[in-house]
């Protein structure tokens, strides 16, 4: 069976409805003869959210107990997405950062990742298990949570992904593919079908937030291919790869 790693943006998993959109998204990939690693952000604009309510308690909250509180919102989405699955009939279980084995510095908000052990995600996909991971998040080597900065699920699913060799790297959003100007604001946007990791690095590094700049920089160095779609609707998306843009 080949491997496929999913990941889903906030936007993607925001209410009930998109929750079981997304939940058959995965179930059709995995009977298609896939294995399937589904990773998760937060739901919606729920980070903004504990960041808003960490304030209202200590406006100088220190950065250990933010990521304790900030990784909540991966742990909720990744435990609804997986009781989606469920209730279509199929296996699911979910897993946090810990959980996995990503092993992170302590830099916390803006942890790098250090390791990745891959022995639970292989365990349970020998179980048949759709695997769904809580992104943005890890453990430092004295045990406490840390996050990876925002658009860190981005990372998370690069990381898995060159870890345990997969097949396919697919990043869910809610454009569809990889534009040269926000398509939202500008409707004569030019979309890529094919991008290099160099000029995906550049847009990102000059705004672009379609990928998280740390998640291209491990795609090109561990020679992820990662594409692009959309949530909503069935378009062609954007290959990211060290071939040339076009």
């Amino acid at each position: 069976m080949s491997l496929k790693v999913l990941k889903f943006g906030g936007s993607s998993v925001a209410n009930k409805t998109l929750l079981f959109k997304v939940a058959n998204i995965i179930i059709n990939q995995y009977l298609s003869g896939n294995d399937i690693v589904a990773v998760v952000s937060a739901q919606g604009k729920t980070t903004n959210e504990l960041v808003k309510k960490s304030q209202e308690i200590n406006e100088f909250a220190s950065a250990r107990e933010m990521d304790v509180l900030l990784s909540t919102g991966e742990q909720a989405s990744v435990a609804l997405l997986c009781m989606a699955v469920e209730k279509l009939g199929f296996k699911a279980i979910s897993l946090l950062g810990w959980q996995i084995g990503f092993g992170t510095d302590s830099e916390h908000q803006n942890a790098r990742i250090k390791r990745l052990t891959t022995k639970r995600i292989r365990k349970e996909l020998k179980k048949n298990n759709i695997v769904i991971v809580a992104g943005f998040q890890g453990i430092n080597d004295w045990e406490d949570i840390t996050t990876l900065g925002r658009g860190g699920s981005d990372t998370s699913a690069v990381a898995i992904s060159a870890a345990m060799n997969a097949d396919a790297c697919v990043i869910y959003t809610d454009v569809d593919g990889v534009y040269d100007m926000d398509p939202n604001k500008f409707p004569n946007a030019k979309k890529f079908s094919k991008i290099s990791y160099d000029f995906m690095l550049d847009l990102t590094a000059s705004g672009t937030k379609v990928l998280n700049h740390r998640a291209v920089e491990m795609a090109k160095k561990y020679s992820v291919e990662i594409k692009v779609l959309s949530t909503f609707t069935e378009n062609e998306g954007t290959i990211v790869s060290g071939r040339v843009h076009k």
